[in-house]
């Protein structure tokens, strides 16, 4: 399982990334879209790195919603 921040782009597209996956970021056309690329991008991502023999950066982000 991983953290994904999601929020709206400047081109009207949704932008979606994993911060405990440096570089790892898909968008879309709606929230629902760019959720189902990070899914395909997180995958890909993950198997990459398990390909080359690297390892797999644990989730270590956690998010916090603050009011001001």
């Amino acid at each position: 399982m991983r953290q994904v921040i999601l929020y709206p782009g400047e081109d009207g597209y949704w932008i979606a990334e994993v911060p405990s996956l440096p570089g790892c970021l898909s968008q879309g056309k709606t929230r629902e879209e760019a959720l189902a690329n990070i899914r395909e991008a997180i995958q890909g991502y993950v198997a990459a790195l398990k390909d080359d023999g690297l390892a797999v950066p644990e989730e270590r982000f956690e998010a916090m919603v603050v009011a001001v």
